[in-house]
């Protein structure tokens, strides 16, 4: 998704911006991967003229997927291959929207750098429009997504309905019977957001960073310094964050299971507790 992401931002912004004097992006590696980006003009700040990004899982929406996704498989009572489908659709929607805030980057810090040029601060525009819609707008684009949706299938008489109907083949449940191997995945993911956590808070190099972010947002200060700290902070997290959705995932999948009916039209769950009542007496 990553890859992706990067590739078709790349490709837009050069389409759009670029024009016969220079290249307005440039696609690179970054930790082996291309998703790295580098914005160029004559106004941008540094000695190459340049502004270096990257896409990171978050910078992707793989972390809004997740969530979006989670809050549909959970709504009670709505058909299983409906809710499918929509995730699928609404992991679609956060990809494309996704994109658009990325290609929305360049022409933000374009025009500041224009009337700025060659100073560090014309960024802060491109930056106030990432950490506003970081830290609030995806998740109001969410939560109205998934309100539209759940409206959209009927709201909370559809899926009265919908839960008390036999109709269904199939049904998303929590896990009643848990082996060894299940067990185990649950104490691997568990291990795993560990070191995440671990990582973040023994790497020296990343809490200095979060120090010298603390200080330039303080300060209000925007050097190439609380930059660099800010790529460094944000590489440190992502990995952590990686893991972490990584393992929030096999918690979910261990966790849930499938049940289907068998051929007199019972779950399978109800038709082993019936054996088991049945062997007891």
């Amino acid at each position: 998704i990553q890859v992706t992401e990067a590739w078709l931002w790349n490709a837009a912004t050069n389409l759009l911006y670029s024009d016969g004097e220079f290249v307005a992006s440039t696609l690179s590696t970054h930790n082996g991967w291309l998703t790295r980006l580098d914005f160029t003009h004559p106004d941008f700040p540094g000695n190459y003229n340049t502004v270096a990004l990257y896409v990171s899982d978050e910078c992707a929406g793989v972390h809004e997927m997740i969530f979006l996704s989670t809050l549909v498989a959970m709504t009670e009572g709505v058909p299983q291959k409906l809710k499918i489908r929509s995730i699928v659709v609404m992991c679609s929607i956060i990809y494309v929207l996704n994109l658009v805030r990325l290609i929305m980057f360049y022409p933000i810090a374009l025009e500041d750098c224009i009337a700025n040029p060659n100073q560090p601060e014309c960024l802060s525009g491109m930056w106030n429009f990432h950490t506003a819609v970081y830290e609030w707008g995806f998740l109001v684009v969410l939560i109205t997504m998934w309100l539209i949706w759940f409206w959209r299938v009927g709201g909370p008489a559809r899926t009265l309905d919908a839960s008390a109907s036999t109709d269904e083949l199939w049904r998303l449940q929590v896990r009643k019977v848990w082996e060894s191997k299940h067990v185990a995945m649950i104490g691997i993911a568990l291990v795993l957001i560990a070191f995440a956590a671990f990582n973040v808070t023994t790497n020296e190099e990343a809490m200095e960073a979060k120090e010298t972010l603390d200080v330039c947002y303080f300060s209000e200060l925007v050097t190439s310094e609380c930059g660099q700290a800010q790529n460094r902070w944000d590489d440190a997290i992502g990995y952590a964050w990686s893991l972490s959705a990584l393992s929030l995932v096999v918690i979910a999948g261990t966790t849930m299971t499938i049940e289907r009916k068998d051929e007199h039209g019972q779950w399978h769950t109800s038709l082993f507790k019936v054996r088991n009542a049945d062997q007891e007496e």
